[in-house]
């Protein structure tokens, strides 16, 4: 299970209800920043998340209204004097701006009072744990290097109390390498497999997030079959000419790759001010009804195979 809370919805400029790009994704302990555009540390407060569990910032590209609110960001963690550590994932470009933004504006006169780490992405895995994997993916945008990234639990298996009781499987350390897919030799030199007490590994679920991005038919692949996919809508297709000149998408193309590959759910955001709200979700219901156009500080809980809105 993953919760999304929607930071910053706005397209480019911020509006008297939208905030610039930003939202966090939510998995057990872990919290992860997607981008972080002007007044995202505030956002984050709003929201009631605080910022003192925060030490992830995944960013999708280098365009400024989404990262230049990571200086002031990062000052205040600081200043909280907490002794965290933040560490920012990027492509290259993207983290020469950071370097220069926090080293040239943000802590001009030395090392910084926080300790922040920047590790340069490619396609493939960037964050693995016990329950969790992170991949960044390529996206089209503007010429400069742009990505996705997938939020995946790993697969996982239940134990059965009967099958446990049946081999006399103790309690403890024994149960908990049966749930992890290793196999247990008992005390008495019997050997059981997880495929003897546990039932088939189950998917965990999934959450894609993309920022901006040029062409949606080349995010199909990434984008298949997800729970959820959060992906940009700035323009409707009335102005596609202008969406295509300028590197986005329109609501339209958003909702028909959702249909294409059948994801759970849609939540459209980076929209422009320029349009109403429910003439945006009333575009891309038109394609694909489990569309929803976020607002700043919607809370949305996914799990596989369902969603929820809270």
């Amino acid at each position: 299970m993953f919760e999304i809370v929607f930071l910053g919805t706005a397209a480019g400029v911020p509006a008297i209800d939208r905030g610039l790009p930003a939202l966090m994704v939510l998995h057990r302990e872990r919290r992860f920043l997607v981008d972080c555009g002007e007044g995202t540390q505030r956002q984050v407060l709003r929201s009631g998340l605080g910022l003192r569990r925060l030490d992830c910032v995944l960013l999708t590209h280098g365009h400024l209204d989404h990262l230049l609110g990571l200086g002031g960001l990062a000052g205040t963690m600081a200043l909280l004097e907490t002794g965290a550590r933040l560490t920012v994932y990027g492509g290259a470009s993207v983290l020469r701006i950071v370097r220069t933004l926090l080293s040239g504006v943000v802590w001009p006169e030395g090392r910084p009072p926080l300790e922040v780490e920047t590790i340069t992405i490619e396609r493939g895995i960037i964050i693995e744990s016990e329950h969790l994997c992170v991949r960044a993916f390529p996206v089209r945008h503007r010429g400069i290097d742009s990505f996705g990234f997938t939020f995946a639990e790993k697969p996982r298996r239940h134990l059965r109390p009967d099958r446990l009781a049946a081999l006399g499987v103790p309690s403890g350390p024994a149960r908990r390498k049966l749930i992890r897919g290793e196999v247990v030799v008992l005390d008495d030199g019997r050997r059981v497999v997880p495929d003897q007490v546990a039932t088939p590994p189950q998917p965990g679920t999934r959450v894609v997030v993309v920022g901006d991005a040029a062409c949606a038919e080349e995010l199909l692949e990434e984008v298949w079959t997800a729970d959820a996919l959060v992906i940009e809508a700035t323009f409707l297709q009335r102005d596609a000419d202008k969406a295509a000149e300028r590197g986005h998408l329109t609501a339209a193309q958003a909702a028909r790759l959702a249909a294409s590959a059948e994801v759970g759910a849609l939540y459209l955001t980076h929209v422009s001010g320029r349009y109403q709200h429910a003439e945006i979700e009333a575009e891309a219901r038109t394609l694909f009804p489990a569309a929803t156009v976020a607002r700043d500080f919607d809370r949305v809980t996914v799990r596989a195979g369902s969603r929820e809105m809270l």
